[in-house]
């Protein structure tokens, strides 16, 4: 029998990288918002992947504080000069329009569309990405260089164009819930409501994507709760929706902005000291690269609804470099071009390794408690000088069996040793299995 814990990658799978970044390919040109038709393209894409199940909310549902708005629907939108050419097109890139953008025709004259025209002075060759959801206005987006070209001539007139329009509709996410042994949850989220945005948005998205992949088909200690909803609206709707089933997530995590190749980051849940927390700053530790850990604090993803003080949930946010701290943020520059697929796959892995420590943190009682037991008399002493023993696996064995005081799980004594969970995870299920330990509930 094998008491080890099963691998990160399970069944010898080939890594997910290049199924991830064509995945990502694929979503990337789809026009996204909070709603409409984009976003459930975008659904349509994960299900093809996972049992998703896409719930339906419908616009005017208060949520809160909040009411869920209309849906957007954009079928095109331009600007042209005198001579009927487009200067610009939302077909070209959805960037080019500011999300939520209301319904607008007409002729305008130069400093009046300049008004309504947004861009990044910084950086003079990319778009920036702007929304006006709750605000109902119109605007458009361009690189600082073609505006600074288009304002070379103040007198000229423009044709604008805006075929959208906002009308009662529903805010769309999909759920994909896959029962374990126990009802209590661990809770995966990522957003999916910004058009062409491969780091922030797509890179948490296929993380999250593969991640539910590879636990469909093994056992699993938990339930898990995979949700893909549009960001802040989503989660503020979901909660609103599940107050009561939000009581049985014991871990949770969002995911965003993990295919860059800055440092590993997590950032705290706002108990600051969850065994989220704690397992993530252990697979952290272990994984031997750099990385930061952070406090929670109430800016950032929806992991501030989920930790709001009404809630408090036990659901940190594992990033790569952070929203807003990398150059390319909610740009035209963060593109395919930006994601590295080794990071995208070490994000994976390092998720992968969190699940799993979840999975084995368990607490012990030592059966034999009087004085260490004989652990050459139950076949123990001569694994140690055995290849497929872990490292340090003697000394494993013995900080395992000090503190099986059905007082310590097993994350507890790797934070008291030093020694690595998985190391610490052989050992405990070894012990186990000579009937030297049993599990049980923690006192």
């Amino acid at each position: 029998m094998n008491h080890t814990c099963p691998p990160a990658n399970p069944h010898g799978a080939t890594e997910p990288g290049p199924a991830m970044l064509e995945f990502i390919a694929r979503l990337f040109p789809l026009h996204r918002s909070i709603t409409g038709s984009g976003l459930r393209q975008t659904l349509d894409q994960i299900a093809e992947h996972v049992p998703l199940q896409v719930r339906e909310v419908p616009s005017g549902t208060s949520v809160f504080d909040w009411t869920v708005p209309d849906e957007w629907s954009v079928r095109e939108a331009w600007i042209r000069d005198g001579a009927g050419q487009k200067v610009l097109d939302y077909q070209a890139s959805n960037l080019h329009l500011v999300a939520y953008s209301t319904a607008f025709q007409g002729r305008l004259r130069w400093p009046e569309l300049k008004q309504h025209l947004h861009t990044l002075p910084a950086h003079p060759d990319w778009i920036p990405y702007r929304t006006a959801y709750y605000d109902r206005n119109w605007g458009f987006c361009l690189t600082h260089r073609q505006l600074e070209q288009l304002d070379q001539h103040p007198d000229r007139e423009y044709d604008v164009l805006i075929d959208a329009s906002l009308t009662a509709g529903s805010l769309s996410y999909g759920e994909v819930v896959l029962p374990g042994k126990t009802s209590e949850e661990v809770l995966i989220w990522a957003h999916v409501c910004h058009p062409s945005l491969a780091n922030d948005n797509l890179s948490g998205v296929a993380v999250a994507t593969w991640l539910a992949k590879s636990l469909v088909a093994r056992p699993r200690r938990y339930t898990y709760r995979f949700v893909f909803a549009p960001a802040t609206i989503g989660a503020i709707t979901w909660l609103a929706h599940h107050e009561e089933q939000a009581q049985a997530i014991r871990h949770g995590l969002v995911l965003t902005v993990l295919g860059d190749q800055g440092a590993s980051t997590y950032k705290r849940s706002r108990r600051g000291d969850a065994e989220i927390d704690r397992a993530v700053e252990r697979v952290l530790a272990e994984a031997g690269t750099p990385y930061q850990v952070r406090d929670f604090s109430p800016v950032g993803y929806d992991e501030r609804q989920f930790c709001s003080p009404g809630f408090n949930l036990p659901v940190g946010c594992l990033m790569r470099t952070p929203n807003g701290e990398y150059p390319e943020y909610h740009t035209s520059a963060d593109n395919l071009q930006l994601i590295d697929e080794a990071s995208l796959v070490d994000s994976w892995k390092k998720c992968q390794a969190v699940v799993q420590l979840l999975e084995h943190n368990y607490v012990y009682l030592n059966l034999r408690p009087q004085c260490e037991p004989h652990l050459g008399r139950h076949g123990l002493y001569h694994a140690w000088g055995q290849a497929e023993t872990p490292p340090d696996f003697q000394r494993a064995v013995q900080w395992v069996l000090n503190y099986a005081d059905a007082r310590h799980s097993l994350l507890d004594i790797a934070e008291l040793s030093g020694l690595d969970f998985q190391t610490l995870a052989v050992a405990a299920e070894k012990l186990v299995a000579c009937e030297l330990m049993q599990r049980v509930q923690r006192l």
